[in-house]
């Protein structure tokens, strides 16, 4: 729920009150304890990642909603690896800028590497389709900053409030305190996932490796032929029925253990 006392003083030009900003302060260091006490690889990437999005509408003042998208960016487009986010209509949001327009907030904070922000997305001229559509959803504050580590970008923490005005300088400041922790995190959650990613796909490896050999092994029982000679008939069999030469072995397996059993 954003705080609409931060809310009024960044759209008159003033800075928080000295309770306010404690407040505040207050407020970031809880999120970034419980950004401390994630325990990558217990968490998911897509869970780890959705309590990012709900700490970061926690630190940064003013926020109704917040998400975390993970992009890998180019000179002329960008791709989303992942999202996550802490309400439905950020969802909505994240829909209309990556799905639709590839236009909006994320998109230039990452591509720039640097904070961006808006108070009035109606008539924001820098996002003129996107601004628009995010609008008249009602929603009217954005403010996104890069999650960036000092080789790489790693995404960007997408920040929205339904009032105008919302995020001045203070709360960027505060978003950044945020971000960059948080930038660690996820590439820390990002490199484990892709490592378990790598670890099951040498698994079914070793299993379809490990199948394949049994049935070249039946094969040469029956034929007599040489392994190679199996081998190419597993990969005729293969290429005729367009199925893959360890689903083929598979078969092969199962059925000679299926005769096999009568017999015992």
């Amino acid at each position: 729920m954003s705080r609409s006392g931060t809310a009024s003083e960044t759209s008159t030009g003033t800075g928080p009150s000295a309770e306010q900003e404690a407040s505040d302060q207050a407020d970031l260091q809880s999120s970034l304890h419980d950004l401390a006490g994630l325990v990558t690889g217990i968490l998911g990437l897509d869970e780890l990642l959705g309590r990012v999005a709900t700490f970061a509408v926690r630190a940064v003042p003013g926020a109704d909603g917040a998400g975390v998208a993970l992009l890998e960016m180019t000179p002329d487009r960008h791709r989303v690896q992942a999202l996550a986010s802490s309400a439905p209509f950020v969802a909505q949001i994240d829909e209309i800028q990556y799905g639709t327009l590839d236009e909006g907030p994320c998109i230039t904070a990452a591509r720039e590497r640097r904070a961006v922000r808006s108070g009035s997305l109606g008539g924001e001229k820098m996002w003129p389709r996107f601004g628009p559509r995010v609008g008249r959803l009602g929603v009217h504050s954005a403010l996104s900053i890069p999650l960036l580590l000092p080789d790489r970008l790693v995404g960007a923490i997408n920040v929205y409030a339904r009032e105008k005005h919302v995020f001045g300088q203070h709360a960027s400041d505060l978003g950044e305190e945020f971000a960059s922790p948080a930038a660690v995190s996820v590439h820390n959650a990002q490199v484990l996932a892709a490592a378990q990613r790598l670890a099951a796909q040498l698994q079914r490896a070793l299993t379809s490796r490990a199948i394949i050999d049994q049935a070249i092994g039946l094969i040469r029982g029956r034929s007599g032929g040489t392994a190679q000679e199996a081998f190419a008939r597993l990969r005729r069999i293969s290429q005729a029925e367009h199925l893959k030469l360890s689903d083929v072995a598979e078969r092969i397996v199962t059925d000679a253990v299926r005769r096999a059993g009568p017999r015992r």
